[in-house]
């Protein structure tokens, strides 16, 4: 991305800022709309599991209508606040071509990096509880942490390494679509020729199958890491209901938790 947008931002550099801003505002209302969709539909299946029995149940419509209708006013909210700090990061990468600002960059690369990693950290688990029961964004994210908080999980819900696990597939399917597009442009040496990129055309092929794969990979799977999160919510605040609803699954998951984190049995 930073070599097709080189000659963008030496030119305008306001413009390219709101492109990359577009973009990652972009990615991210997807990626949480998906979030917020899932949210629904796992809560509907742990409190009502007749409701959402099926591949094609009720739920998923529902869920899908409110997150793109009453709750879209705050998924659109977290997102710009993330897709924000992005952009500015993206924008800061490219000051390092100035030897004599080095250190300011890096400062600065590394305190939006904390901020992005901290608001991406709330918004994970905000967004449950808007999916959940159509909360606004703040109180919804307000909410979740107080319920960690009197169950005494904060040292639980930051040691979840589904995000890690996940995240490394989704740059192992980047790497697989950007040989796909290495592929392509080596076959056709011309396919870019239109937009004067300086890089090779396997390299840009490469970079534009990458950047596609990673970005379509972490959507998909962000439904995984969204179902794990509600369920995570969901036994926090309501286990009886699952015990209730799913006695099998009930007892697994309580077997699961107590070897894992053996101290946190008693707020359960």
């Amino acid at each position: 991305m930073t070599t097709i947008s080189n000659a963008v931002l030496n030119t305008y550099p306001g413009m390219a800022f709101f492109l990359f801003l577009s973009f990652y505002w972009t990615h991210q209302v997807l990626k949480n709309t998906m979030h917020v969709t899932t949210a629904g539909v796992v809560g509907t299946w742990w409190f009502a599991p007749d409701e959402a029995s099926s591949l094609c149940s009720r739920s998923i419509g529902d869920s899908f209508v409110r997150a793109t209708t009453y709750s879209f006013g705050s998924i659109c909210f977290g997102s710009l606040i993330v897709a924000l700090i992005q952009a500015l990061r993206q924008l800061n990468r490219h000051l390092r071509e100035n030897r004599d600002a080095q250190l300011i960059v890096c400062l600065i690369d590394c305190v939006l990096g904390c901020i992005e990693g901290l608001i991406e950290y709330f918004n994970k688990w905000a967004y449950v509880y808007v999916g959940l029961y159509g909360y606004s964004y703040l109180d919804a994210g307000r909410n979740v942490i107080q319920l960690f908080q009197n169950k005494g999980w904060t040292t639980l819900i930051t040691d979840d390494l589904a995000g890690m696990v996940l995240f490394m597939i989704s740059i192992m399917i980047g790497l697989f679509t950007g040989l796909i597009g290495f592929i392509v442009a080596s076959l056709d040496a011309n396919i870019f020729a239109d937009f004067n990129f300086d890089a090779s055309p396997e390299g840009v092929g490469f970079g534009f199958g990458f950047l596609i794969g990673v970005v379509l990979a972490s959507i998909m799977l962000g439904v995984v890491e969204s179902a794990v999160s509600t369920c995570i919510v969901c036994f926090a605040e309501s286990p009886a209901e699952f015990e209730q609803n799913h006695p099998s699954l009930s007892l697994e998951m309580r077997e699961a938790w107590r070897s894992s984190w053996p101290t946190e049995c008693g707020n359960m």
